[in-house]
């Protein structure tokens, strides 16, 4: 591994320590969101473009630094800008931050990992090559793995980057509204898990199902 792959390395250990020890995380809380929306909603009030940009800063960086969060970010942004204006932002700031994710993770560890277990991933790699949008749609919509693990996983495979991209763009819209929509309405809200519920995910679930459609009717089609 050469110096700026190590140098890079140590200012990413670097910025997550101080997110942590400076204790940041307690204004990602639905207890600071809620003390705070009136500020924040003034504040945009009188600062539109620069509260966006803020707001999409800050996505960009929790999200590529995968750092805790994102479902706090998401329901501020529909109490801030309303459901379907925060839903953009939060789903813009989310995808540029995934895809930084992708391509930290991409340019620190792919060749390592391509070069040791690059026989074992052929399969992988063939299936995401062929049928990637498919694959990243119904992993972002059904929720089996975290955001931030999808992220750093595509990056070590061959997942081009334009499907990596519009898929988690697309992909992350339902849930992006569902949260920012209840963002909208936050006082109703006692915790974020109260958003998910199995209904949702249920509903989630199905379209994921559908997005793999394509690919099974592929398979039945080879081997008949």
């Amino acid at each position: 591994m050469n110096r700026t792959r190590i140098a890079l390395i140590a200012a990413i250990t670097a910025a997550v320590t101080l997110f942590f020890v400076s204790g940041l995380g307690k204004y990602l809380t639905l207890a600071a969101l809620k003390a705070n929306r009136d500020l924040l909603a003034s504040l945009y009030e009188h600062h539109r473009l620069a509260m966006v940009a803020a707001f999409i800063g800050v996505y960009v960086v929790q999200t590529a630094l995968s750092l805790p969060g994102a479902a706090i970010l998401s329901l501020a942004a529909g109490a801030i800008f309303g459901a379907v204006p925060g839903t953009a932002y939060a789903v813009v700031g989310a995808t540029v931050g995934a895809t930084l994710a992708f391509l930290l993770t991409r340019y620190l560890f792919h060749e390592t990992v391509q070069r040791r277990f690059g026989v074992r991933l052929e399969t992988i790699n063939r299936e995401l090559e062929s049928a990637g949008l498919n694959y990243l749609l119904f992993l972002r919509l059904v929720p089996l793995f975290p955001f931030f693990l999808i992220n750093l996983g595509a990056g070590l495979t061959q997942l081009p980057l334009r499907t990596f991209f519009i898929g988690t763009m697309i992909g992350i819209i339902p849930g992006g509204f569902v949260y920012c929509n209840a963002g909208a309405s936050l006082a109703s809200i006692s915790t974020p898990g109260d958003v998910a519920s199995p209904r949702v995910i249920a509903s989630f679930a199905l379209l994921g199902v559908f997005s793999l459609v394509p690919v099974f009717y592929k398979k039945l089609h080879r081997s008949s």
